[in-house]
């Protein structure tokens, strides 16, 4: 499976000040732009803080055609995505470590745990069975330095508004705990070019 992680970030590289602010961090063309990148997947991946503080529809929109909408795929381990929630419908997929529970529309499923937390290999063994061949994962940053951690991130997709926001904003990958440099996940780049005030930085996996 095709592993990629797209992130909008500020050009210190944060997804949301410290209050969780996000929305909108990078601009209009920055966005098509994502839309467009989750049209050409099979599945979006988010954690549930994402969905707790955006609330998000994870659907690719894009003007003047249809789209086939990716898989929405949550990792929720304690299940708090709210039955309220935009996610909390069909075409929805929750992975949890905690004993499963009817969450609106949506399908539900538990998986290995690592640390409390859906064990990354579970998770993308539970989205081979849905059929998915290429995920888009959009946030946050656990989600982001638990997948780098095991090594699956195949590209990187990334979007960087030229605003500063500190070290005070939310990163956009939490602690990877590398004892030595080299240990670092490393990316060929693979273009840079200019959307709208916006940089997309492109990079392959080493």
């Amino acid at each position: 499976m095709r592993v990629t992680l797209k992130l909008a970030t500020s050009l210190d590289g944060r997804i949301a000040t410290a209050s969780g602010e996000s929305q909108w961090i990078t601009g209009e063309a920055a966005r098509l732009e994502g839309h467009r990148l989750r049209a050409a997947h099979d599945a979006i991946l988010v954690g549930v803080e994402t969905v707790l503080h955006d609330d998000p529809e994870l659907t690719a929109r894009l003007p003047g055609r249809s789209v086939d909408q990716p898989l929405r795929v949550v990792l929720d381990s304690r299940l708090r995505t709210p039955q309220t929630a935009k996610l909390a419908s069909e075409n929805t997929l929750i992975l949890t470590v905690a004993a499963p529970r009817p969450i609106g529309a949506a399908e539900v499923k538990r998986v290995e745990a690592d640390e409390g937390r859906p064990a990354i290999p579970s998770v993308l063994q539970a989205l081979k069975a849905a059929g998915v061949k290429s995920v888009l994962i959009e946030g946050g940053g656990q989600v982001a330095a638990s997948f780098l951690r095991a090594g699956l991130v195949d590209a990187l997709e990334w979007f960087r508004a030229p605003i500063l926001l500190g070290g005070e904003g939310r990163p956009c990958v939490a602690s990877l705990a590398l004892a030595k440099l080299a240990d670092a996940p490393k990316f060929r780049r693979l273009g840079v070019e200019p959307v709208g005030d916006d940089l997309w930085e492109r990079y392959a996996r080493l």
